[in-house]
């Protein structure tokens, strides 16, 4: 079965016109920036895409212009589950299966209520299985509209079905990291750390790269502590606690704020949202983000970065 590069995976961003409208010429200019920053590959239709807020059409406009022009050697994964009904769901992924995708990426949420069991959930995501049977499959512990996380049996079924590659976890928990890593071990599985304060350790515990809403500020600190947190553990160290710190802009105005970030940074999508007003975003908020831009220009120095 196909399997997809370990590493860095930002979470995609949609840039919106200032009527509301997908701008397709910030989505190529974010492109651009992945590729510059020398991702492993980018997780389109996702929660930062803003994928419960896009129309069936929409999203498989998007995915289709996002394969059409993704950088040679940037792998794409994408999601876009967000129906309530199983034979929606199923519909809606047979829609949007492309054979330029490595994985179509369910969410354990769309399967169960919050009230319902691992058993009511096992059974229509096997139903699922069975009737989306011509791709890799990956599976994200996505916060909205609730997080559900995977446990051990839902880990194990995935692992037993054969159809699975990867898990991208946003427990937050290192502890629950150790031990959905001790289950994968030894197979092709492989499990991708959403969480920038974990990070570090999870790495040394086995987990196979990042993917997560800091890859759209600074990716390149991700990707340079993946390919140096070995041989080089105590600027690894430092790294980590930046991006750890960092990271608190997730609670702040994303997906805006990165937007913004962006743009500081010289990609052309603009602040645009369907989840968040703009108009939200305070002075205050713009200036922390303005710090943040400036000190991650000064630290990539640090490293010796571009």
């Amino acid at each position: 079965m196909q399997s997809i590069h370990n590493g860095i995976w930002p979470t995609m961003l949609t840039p919106f016109t200032e009527t509301g409208a997908i701008d397709y010429s910030g989505v190529g200019d974010l492109l651009r920036f992945y590729a510059e920053r020398q991702v492993d590959g980018v997780f389109a239709l996702c929660q930062s895409s803003e994928m419960f807020y896009l129309s069936l059409q929409e999203r498989q406009e998007l995915l289709c212009f996002i394969c059409e022009h993704r950088y040679a050697g940037m792998q794409l994964i994408a999601s876009g589950h967000v129906a309530d009904s199983l034979d929606r769901q199923i519909e809606e992924a047979q829609s949007l299966l492309r054979q330029e995708l490595a994985a179509y990426v369910v969410l354990p949420n769309r399967f169960a209520a919050a009230n319902e069991s691992d058993e009511v959930l096992l059974e229509r995501l096997d139903r699922f299985v069975q009737a989306v049977p011509d791709i890799p499959l990956g599976i994200y512990e996505c916060p909205y509209p609730y997080k559900r996380l995977v446990t051990p049996q839902i880990l194990d079924y995935c692992l037993q079905s054969g159809r699975f590659i990867f898990l991208k976890d946003t427990s937050c928990d290192l502890e629950q990291i150790r031990q959905k890593l001790a289950m994968i071990k030894g197979t092709s599985f492989k499990l991708f750390n959403a969480n920038s304060a974990t990070l570090l350790e999870s790495l040394r515990l086995g987990a196979n790269g990042y993917c997560g809403v800091m890859a759209n500020i600074h990716p390149e600190f991700y990707v340079w502590l993946y390919r140096h947190y070995a041989a080089a553990p105590v600027w690894a160290e430092q790294v980590q606690q930046f991006i750890g710190a960092a990271s608190m802009a997730e609670y702040q105005y994303y997906p805006v704020n990165a937007k913004y970030s962006l743009s500081l940074q010289g990609v052309q999508l603009g602040i645009n949202s369907r989840t968040k007003d703009p108009s939200g975003f305070s002075t205050s908020q713009r200036l922390e983000m303005q710090q943040l831009t400036e000190l991650s220009r000064q630290a990539r120095g640090w490293l010796g970065l571009s």
